[in-house]
């Protein structure tokens, strides 16, 4: 499992698709390697934050024919409303998103001082959305393996 944290990768905001960006070469072979995602996120004006979206965006083959599963943060809604949103993005890259989603309402008041949940349901939530995705990753790599994905 690899982690990408979009606060410390370097993206460009904009770009000019016509020369190529080493910055967004590099990210996009990280993305292609990968054989599901987890992403964490908040929501924002009842979506994902524009750092995601420009993400996602700068290399929108590398989700093909992948899993994603959405673990969700946000006030009283708990950012189901960006969870969506991801879903209906990523399948317009072909992405197969997990249905079951992970979420967080009022997120200040969800973990002690050593980041531990107090309430304990989410893990069995997690462990089934990651079943899920594991179950997705294995069953999309090995079709991508033996007949690879054309969009």
């Amino acid at each position: 499992m690899r982690l990408i944290d979009l606060a410390t990768t370097d993206l460009p905001a904009v770009i000019d698709f016509t020369v190529p960006d080493p910055r967004v070469t590099a990210f996009d072979e990280r993305i292609e390697q990968a054989d599901a995602f987890v992403v964490v996120t908040g929501e924002y004006n009842r979506s994902i934050p524009a750092a995601l979206k420009n993400a996602i965006d700068l290399v929108p083959a590398a989700w093909r024919a992948k899993p994603a599963a959405a673990v969700s943060y946000g006030g009283i809604s708990g950012g189901l409303r960006a969870a969506e949103h991801l879903s209906l993005i990523l399948g317009e890259l072909h992405a197969h998103t997990i249905r079951n989603t992970v979420s967080f309402h009022n997120i200040r008041e969800c973990f002690d001082d050593n980041g531990r949940p107090f309430d304990t349901a989410c893990e069995a939530a997690a462990k089934g959305q990651l079943d899920q995705l594991a179950w997705w990753a294995t069953a999309l790599r090995d079709a991508r393996t033996t007949n690879p994905y054309q969009s």
